[in-house]
């Protein structure tokens, strides 16, 4: 019988696992089914008595059978927390015969009577199904489009692609991507192609420079480059949209313009794509949320102190991915949900700001003053956005004494330089420009929660405006967060 020191009986642990969203199953060191439960029953279409006591191979398609004894066998003797088959496709058999494709969490179970292995399944098939759309939609692309990782090679062509450059797609595919590239600017671009990895974000590439590619021939034509970072299970991919501007030079202005727009709809819908996937996120955490707290209230007497801690950690996770989530949504929206410029008074930018901070400003004790502040013309909701961020972090990161923060703005030529003033606890010189790059955090969770995205959001607001954004800054006291706004005008008192 498995036994553990919180759950004393198969029966009260099969009835947790029936809680759980999610097709659960323990396996014994032999293969066999000890625990299933409800939505491995579903998923798999067998009744849990058929299938406990059995070998877990009958769930696999029978030609994936012979070489899985090994596998798991391997798995056993450096048991870990892993996915399970990773960079491989993995699919499930149902009793009717039909295969779904799985994504398996593996997690060694030490017990008295050896390591059992706990197997989470979940169906992507409707991640398959989204894949395959989102191939559909490069493929039927009007412009060149191909996809690398991030050792730069080529994953996925499209029609156009292979016309442009008059190669077969089976020609391309695991070639590095500087065959498409001029001999002349081949060294070089492996040190450019790292630059963008690092500092991953939709954008044109080369800006200022002339870009060419090469064709199977070894002719050379002038092209436009549009760059999109995309999440794969293999890490950051890049999506590259390829414009030939050889027509667009001929015809002048009135063709370039064309073409731009061509490339911003293609950029915009890749964005679009990457917002519903995030939001499409939401749903199934939610109910994962759910379902844990409904667990830890109906079963709490029962978990004993270490299954309320492994609950207490999953709700933890639960609220991580949750703010994660949400930030990777502002993120998107940036371009997705932008708003038409106007005039509007920076005072009432900061009043908006100020208002929405109220009980933050108030739990911290935090004064927030400001000076007089210019009319600019941009999208209000996202200067809005701007403000709550950086006065948010001289909240989040104050020292002992009470936040003292103070907004100001002063003539820079053509732009208005703002600043957001503080004497928090700092920011050492050399953290000074990655702390505006996605998801990079200088304290851990238990310090200053959060997801390491507010930064990057403004900077891509500012961006979006035309201006710039830094920070000058010395530990111990405080920081000066600068955001520049090409707008000529006057001061708003």
């Amino acid at each position: 019988m498995l036994q553990n020191t919180a759950i004393n009986t198969v029966e009260q642990l099969t009835e947790i696992l029936d809680s759980v969203p999610t097709a659960v199953m323990v396996v014994d060191r032999d293969g066999r089914m000890v625990l299933v439960n409800i939505q491995a029953e579903q998923l798999f279409g067998y009744h849990r008595s058929e299938l406990l006591g059995e070998q877990v191979d009958m769930l696999l398609p029978e030609r994936f059978r012979p070489g899985h004894p090994d596998l798991r066998e391997g798995y056993l003797q450096r048991p870990s927390a892993r996915p399970m088959g990773a960079g491989r496709d993995l699919y499930g058999r149902r009793k009717n015969g039909v295969e779904i494709p799985l994504e398996i969490g593996l997690n060694p179970l030490p017990t008295e009577q050896g390591t059992f292995v706990v197997s989470v399944i979940v169906d992507i098939s409707e991640r398959k199904r989204l894949e395959a759309r989102f191939r559909a939609t490069v493929e039927s692309a009007p412009v060149a489009m191909v996809m690398i990782d991030q050792e730069g090679r080529i994953q996925l062509v499209n029609a156009e692609l292979e016309r442009l450059f008059d190669y077969p797609s089976a020609a391309l595919l695991g070639q590095p991507i500087e065959v498409l590239i001029p001999e002349r600017y081949r060294g070089a671009h492996p040190g450019l192609r790292h630059g963008f990895f690092a500092t991953p974000e939709a954008r044109r590439m080369g800006a200022g420079r002339d870009l060419a590619g090469r064709r199977r021939d070894g002719s050379e034509f002038p092209v436009e480059i549009g760059l999109n970072p995309v999440a794969t299970e293999g890490g950051t991919w890049v999506l590259a949209a390829i414009v030939d501007l050889t027509e667009r030079q001929r015809a002048a202005n009135a063709a370039l313009q064309r073409t731009n727009e061509a490339l911003e709809r293609s950029n915009i819908e890749l964005q679009r794509f990457a917002y519903v996937a995030s939001h499409d996120l939401q749903t199934p955490l939610r109910n994962v949320a759910s379902f844990v707290e409904l667990l830890s209230t109906t079963y709490a007497d029962r978990l004993g102190p270490q299954g309320q801690d492994w609950i207490r950690r999953v709700v933890l996770s639960v609220k991580q991915l949750q703010v994660l989530i949400r930030d990777l949504l502002a993120y998107a929206r940036v371009d997705s949900q932008a708003h038409p410029f106007q005039p509007i008074a920076g005072a009432e930018l900061f009043d908006a700001a100020r208002a929405l901070l109220e009980n933050a400003l108030q739990e911290a004790g935090a004064e927030l003053t400001r000076g007089e502040l210019p009319r600019v013309t941009g999208d209000r909701s996202q200067l809005v956005q701007l403000l709550i961020n950086l006065i948010g972090n001289s909240i989040k990161y104050r020292g002992s004494a009470a936040p003292q923060i103070r907004v100001s703005a002063q003539r820079q030529g053509d732009d208005w330089c703002f600043a957001v003033a503080d004497n928090g606890i700092g920011i050492e010189a050399r953290h000074q420009t990655r702390i505006f790059e996605i998801f990079e955090r200088l304290h851990g969770q238990g310090e200053y929660p959060g997801s390491g995205i507010g930064l990057a959001v403004c900077r891509r607001v500012v961006h979006r405006h035309g201006g710039r954004i830094w920070v000058e800054s010395t530990p111990g006291q405080g920081s000066t967060f600068y955001f520049t706004i090409p707008e000529p005008g006057g001061a708003d008192r």
